[in-house]
């Protein structure tokens, strides 16, 4: 596995696309599976809004995330957002972040992949 030191990867959702809920579900889970089977990681995932139920209590993808941090891609994931949706103490895996974090990663990364 080669982490991607000027990629960020931004998850805003639990759900990939617009479709029905459990296939977004499904896409996600997806997608997070093939750019890990892909072997370039990015070397950073920030989860905003809705995504920070991927990082939490219930999530499908905590086991493939966990993958991910094992090899060196840092987690984080919007406090705020934990906060509105009442995850914080769920919280599974990677770092509460602020928003000033996820400014600054998406100034200074070279690439920015949304999901």
């Amino acid at each position: 596995m080669e982490i991607q030191t000027g990629l960020l990867l931004v998850v805003k959702s639990a759900h990939l696309g617009d479709s029905e809920p459990d296939l977004g579900a499904t896409l996600m889970k997806s997608f997070l599976t093939m750019l890990w089977e892909s072997g370039k990681l990015p070397a950073k995932i920030a989860f905003l809004a809705s995504g920070v139920f991927l990082t939490t209590e219930g999530s499908p993808v905590v086991e493939v995330l966990e993958k991910y941090a094992s090899c060196g891609t840092e987690i984080v994931s919007c406090s705020t957002c934990l906060e509105y949706y009442g995850r914080k103490e769920k919280l599974l895996i990677g770092q509460p972040t602020t928003m000033r974090d996820t400014v600054n990663a998406l100034l200074t990364f070279e690439k920015v992949l949304y999901a």
